[in-house]
């Protein structure tokens, strides 16, 4: 054991508290992890990079729980395509002040979420700068036998669902929510998902997305759409439907699916824990919504990374 402090006493912590995992034969400690991994199911990746005073704030949110969320939010990439996780690696850029403390903190929120998924954390790499903040987490996957469902199969007259209400996530669900991995493959069990895609940027902006991608249309029911009670809270000029159509960060999903299987998914209820809404249709062209008998343009409203 490497005693003291820098980046291997920081490894040797790490290996101490890892636990033994059937999926991993070799941990963290060499060049590169060995993963034993499963049969002939397609490999999913996923990658998301978290920077302070972008992605959050460490001195209010502090390092526990934003090592939850940069789990959490490369997790619901997972769930969008219906996976499962299985192992994920995270390299860290640590304040110099203080870098020791603030990763072990790191570490533990990182372990509470990877462990309610039963994902392994096999390695990564750790460094130390002048500069704030910057985690980033890679998560391997697994499709299940009915493949990947992407962003590109919705089809005109598909509905749309989704799996709770939006609005508001700022006030605390950016950073606590729940990924959608156990009930997005319980969806893809009982129903024919043509396409699916998490709410990160803001429901307007990922429905975009999907669309973009199916290279259709799509007209959003406002009466329609569950809006949470944290959106109704915030009082900054915006409605609650704003906040629900624009806010992002919900990490709900959004999934296209047949006329017929999303009457009867909104009867049923067949998904344990979440209330399955229908919230509007792929149509031709164009992001509409429709509002008091009205259709009007809908903007794609949510983040987006600026970038020159």
């Amino acid at each position: 054991m490497h005693q003291g402090r820098g980046e291997f006493a920081f490894i040797d912590w790490l290996r101490s508290k890892t636990p033994a995992h059937s999926r991993v034969a070799l941990g963290p400690g060499d060049d590169a992890a060995v993963l034993q991994f499963p049969g002939p199911a397609e490999c999913l990746i996923t990658s998301d990079m978290l920077m302070e005073g972008t992605c959050f704030r460490l001195e209010e949110a502090g390092p526990r729980l934003v090592g939850r969320k940069a789990m959490s939010v490369n997790l619901s990439d997972i769930a969008a395509m219906a996976g499962r996780p299985l192992a994920a690696v995270v390299s860290v850029a640590l304040p110099r002040a203080g870098g020791r403390a603030l990763a072990e903190e790191l570490y533990l929120g990182l372990r509470e979420v990877a462990d309610q998924f039963d994902t392994a954390i096999a390695g990564g790499d750790t460094n130390t700068w002048d500069g704030p903040l910057v985690i980033a987490v890679t998560i391997l996957g697994e499709a299940t036998p009915r493949g990947p469902v992407l962003r590109s199969g919705a089809r005109v007259g598909d509905r749309l669902l989704v799996t709770g209400p939006l609005g508001g996530s700022i006030l605390g669900k950016h950073l606590e929510f729940t990924p959608r991995v156990r009930e997005a493959t319980e969806l893809h069990a009982v129903a024919d998902v043509h396409a699916m895609i998490d709410i990160s940027d803001g429901l307007a902006a990922d429905v975009g997305h999907m669309c973009a991608e199916s290279r259709c249309g799509a007209r959003i029911w406002a009466q329609a759409i569950p809006i949470s009670q944290d959106a109704h809270r915030i009082h900054d000029g915006r409605s609650p439907l704003e906040h629900a159509l624009g806010d992002g960060e919900d990490f709900e999903l959004v999934a296209a699916v047949s006329p017929a299987d999303a009457e009867r998914l909104v009867r049923e209820q067949p998904i344990t824990g979440i209330q399955l809404a229908c919230i509007g249709e792929c149509v031709e062209e164009g992001l509409w919504l429709e509002k008091n008998g009205h259709v009007g343009k809908l903007e794609p409203l949510g983040y987006a990374h600026p970038m020159d």
